[in-house]
């Protein structure tokens, strides 16, 4: 019964395609889900056939109730693997973006930027340059090197708005260079991006970005009401004969 188990996982995992073709309940398919929902969280890791097989033993026996053939120490022990996996994949994804890097800053009207930043003029504007501390209205449009888009406020159709100095190094030096109504690509090295650790699942640790970028606008922070002037106490005149008893 469990190796037949372990076979049955096994094949879904081996040949996802597969099981999405084949006839299934709604059921079968919540539960399909759930397969894939799992393995997205660590397919980051680049497992090899070989490391997958014992994934798939802990997984089946796990949940056949049997008795764990690794106890709580390995918790630590996991915690080193998974480390020693990601560096050497971060690594792996900064040496393939080398050529990439040094083809970009080569572009016509590149700018490289000492932090390593790529600004590559698209569409000159006729507007004022922003500053960190400003807030900016901008669409833009995300994508690794190889042209997979990850994130893109054009495809949502709506301008995102935030400020400056509060996102990536890449965004708050390119963004600078560029003039209101002008339109830029930014090509982010993962030091200006988003690191050795990636962000959300989505973009992998050492992942070199690319960014076209139109700034809209500037918006300027509304000053608040002033409030009104209170009235002074208004002054009675002297009675002019007083003020000449007085002389």
């Amino acid at each position: 019964m469990k190796r037949n188990m372990l076979i049955a996982i096994a094949c879904l995992i081996a040949a996802p395609a597969f099981a999405a073709d084949a006839e299934m309940t709604e059921d079968q398919k919540t539960l399909y889900f759930l397969g894939q929902a799992v393995s997205s969280k660590i397919k980051q890791f680049e497992f090899t056939p070989d490391e997958t097989k014992f994934i798939v033993q802990g997984f089946s026996e796990a949940l056949a109730g049997e008795k764990s053939k690794a106890d709580e120490t390995y918790g630590m022990k996991l915690n080193a693997y998974l480390a020693k996996k990601q560096e050497a994949i971060v690594a792996k994804q900064k040496e393939a973006s080398k050529p990439f890097l040094e083809k970009m800053a080569k572009q016509k009207g590149a700018k490289k930027l000492p932090s390593g930043v790529i600004v590559i003029p698209m569409k000159e504007g006729k507007g004022a340059m922003p500053k960190a501390t400003d807030m900016v209205k901008v669409h833009y449009h995300g994508t690794f090197p190889d042209g997979k888009v990850f994130d893109s406020s054009v495809e949502r159709g709506q301008p995102a708005e935030f400020p400056l100095g509060g996102v990536i190094t890449c965004w708050i030096e390119g963004v600078q260079k560029i003039k209101v109504g002008g339109k830029a690509k930014l090509v982010c090295p993962s030091d200006t991006a988003y690191g050795d650790q990636g962000a959300g699942g989505t973009i992998p640790g050492g992942a070199t970005l690319v960014f076209e970028v139109e700034l809209l606008e500037i918006p300027k922070e509304e000053a608040a009401p002033k409030a009104p002037k209170k009235p002074e106490a208004r002054k009675e005149a002297k009675p002019a004969a007083k003020a000449d008893a007085k002389k």
